[in-house]
């Protein structure tokens, strides 16, 4: 982490992700670079609408509100754009008043070697390739998923989590992929006592709950849910794991292989983040979803 960010937590976000910028990429894809080029800058007055990633944006950034002083929550625009097309994406961030000054525009070219450089914990985009790059450099990242979910109301942010793959490595799941689910649960049994290496997500979820601890347990506008296809008796490494971590978890989920989305509907997910497609697409219509393409399902 760069010292003078110091403690924050740092979210690197894509212009795509972050504004709705659809009719910019057609004209691109179908009209090329320059044509791309010239609309954004004969529209750069012309405020985007709110893109899938907004209404996080707007919470995360409003946790500096509750704390007062030095704000503890920085928000980093990464971009394919150049500084001049970009114009246009900064104009609309001072319109919705989002406190975000700093970024990177990379003229096409993938932004995501500066993730490392800003310190990032965390990294959005709906580039594929930007993520996994992300990912293979260590930082946790996901593309996200279209979604339909309107905002849910209030300042309190809800994260959810995949476990094996997100959270944890992959090293149970590669067991269940190769060896079936009996002998998952047996070996996971076996270890209840071995905590899990780290997946791409810890520090990430480590960041949060150091943000989470500097508001009384009442107050705090942070809510975190573990939301896993386990079940009892593979539960028990997963919490042991994180107690190992010193890391707390608001709400854990086991739940047996049903499907996740009505349970992250139910429990008010701003953002969910797995490492399995078909879960995330059926999770996408009821919560913002980040695919995780990492682990053994994704190679």
């Amino acid at each position: 982490m760069p010292a003078n960010f110091g403690d924050k937590l740092v979210i690197a976000i894509s212009s795509r992700v972050l504004f709705d910028l659809s009719e910019s990429d057609r004209i691109f894809r179908e009209q090329g670079l320059e044509a791309y080029s010239r609309h954004q800058i004969d529209h750069e007055a012309e405020i985007l609408e709110p893109g899938d990633a907004f209404p996080l944006v707007e919470k995360l950034l409003r946790i500096n509100e509750k704390l007062g002083g030095d704000p503890r929550v920085e928000v980093i625009l990464l971009s394919r754009n150049s500084a001049d097309t970009g114009l246009r994406v900064f104009n609309s961030i001072e319109h919705y008043g989002l406190n975000i000054s700093r970024a990177a525009f990379c003229s096409g070219a993938s932004p995501y070697r500066y993730v490392s450089a800003f310190g990032c914990h965390l990294f959005l985009s709906n580039h594929a390739a930007d993520v996994r790059s992300a990912l293979e450099h260590g930082v946790a990242a996901a593309t996200l998923l279209p979604s339909s979910k309107r905002q849910r109301e209030g300042d309190e942010l809800r994260f959810a989590f995949d476990g094996d793959a997100v959270i944890f490595s992959d090293e149970a799941e590669k067991v269940f992929k190769s060896r079936g689910l009996e002998e998952f649960t047996r070996t996971e049994k076996a270890s209840a006592r071995e905590p899990l290496h780290a997946g791409p997500f810890k520090n990430f979820l480590a960041a949060l709950h150091t943000l989470q601890s500097e508001f009384q347990p009442n107050e705090c506008p942070i809510r975190t849910a573990l939301v896993t296809a386990r079940s009892a008796p593979a539960h028990e490494r997963v919490v042991m794991t994180l107690r190992s971590w010193g890391i707390r978890i608001d709400e854990s989920l086991f739940l047996g292989g049903l499907p996740k989305g009505e349970f992250l509907k139910a429990y008010g997910a701003d953002v969910f983040f797995d490492d399995q497609q078909q879960h995330c697409e059926s999770a996408s219509p009821h919560v913002a979803t980040g695919h995780v393409p990492h682990g053994v399902a994704n190679e």
